[in-house]
């Protein structure tokens, strides 16, 4: 499982993705959460702006990563 470094706290999930390289752009990160594609702490979330903290679990596309807060890590 990847760790993904953030410098604050809380970033919005479609950023997440955007920032990660994980979608192409922040309309097609919007459009996959919107659609039910991305799972957080193994629930399926669909909101866009949900705000993602150190610790959490997000999955996309069969990939797993925990989120970590720079100077935070776990």
């Amino acid at each position: 499982m990847k760790e993904v470094i953030i410098t604050e706290e809380p970033i919005a999930l479609y950023k997440l993705l955007k920032f990660e390289n994980l979608t192409a752009s922040g309309g097609e990160a919007k459009y996959v959460i919107s659609e039910g594609m991305v799972r957080v702490n193994q629930k399926t979330e669909t909101r866009k702006r949900k705000k993602i903290f150190a610790g959490d679990l997000v999955e996309f596309a069969g990939r797993q990563f925990r989120v970590q807060v720079q100077g935070n890590e776990k």
